[in-house]
């Protein structure tokens, strides 16, 4: 499905702002236009993924006693 973007001179952008900004919001893609030709892209900020907490693996990774060892194919350069 493809999503038409809706053009908005810059006169109506000005006395409409807070309408635009609830239709990007909802998810609306609006175009701002000075003398016809889009000169601005108003579109909603898409949310923040939600961060991990630290200790989310705790207890479940385990390294293995030679995890710092060289690697045999290293071990000329060490």
């Amino acid at each position: 499905m493809v999503f038409m973007a809706t053009v908005v001179n810059m006169h109506d952008a000005k006395s409409s702002l807070s309408r635009l900004v609830k239709r990007a919001a909802s998810g609306e893609e609006i175009l701002i236009a000075n003398r016809g030709k889009p000169i601005a892209r108003l579109t909603r900020i898409p949310e923040r993924r939600r961060k991990l907490p630290w200790n989310i693996f705790k207890g479940k990774i385990e390294m293995s006693e030679d995890f710092n060892a060289p690697i045999d194919v290293f071990k000329d350069y060490v």
